[in-house]
């Protein structure tokens, strides 16, 4: 099972049926995620027989139209609605990893999303990671959709 096609599956999912927008891979998997600027993060723990944290990092201009699009009302800046969106985001796609990893018998639970922004910050694991970094694009620009699963 390649795990990165699962994602990039669930992303598009995700994306044309909640999000009502269209995405695609925007290029190959990257080593890291370096430093992001001017961007939301939403993030879910991963803990059980794995642990890890589901993230996906927007630039605030793409969250802010991700936002308007997901909620059907024109939002023009970062703001609850657009946090609460990003952090929903990130459960969605946390839960379509649990399933993805349950499904070969690993017991995963899921903590509830968090989001963090800021105008420059990186987000690197603490501890020796299988990293998946898989970037999208959409008609308002990129994102970035990051796994880390402890080894």
């Amino acid at each position: 099972m390649d795990i990165s096609e699962k994602i990039i599956e669930s992303t598009i999912e995700i994306f044309t049926t909640m999000v009502m927008m269209d995405v695609s891979v925007d290029g190959p998997p990257l080593t890291a995620s370096g430093t992001l600027c001017d961007t939301i993060t939403g993030m879910i723990g991963l803990a059980g027989t794995h642990k890890g944290v589901l993230a996906i990092h927007i630039p605030n201009h793409v969250a802010i139209a991700i936002t308007s699009s997901f909620l059907g009302m024109d939002v023009d800046e970062i703001n609850d609605d657009v946090r609460d969106a990003v952090g929903e985001l990130a459960n969605m796609l946390g839960g379509n990893v649990k399933t993805i990893l349950t499904q070969n018998g690993r017991d995963i639970n899921l903590s509830l999303p968090s989001t963090i922004a800021g105008h420059e910050y990186g987000f690197k694991a603490t501890t020796d990671v299988d990293l998946v970094i898989l970037p999208f694009k959409t008609e308002q620009g990129r994102f970035l959709v990051e796994l880390q699963l402890e080894k």
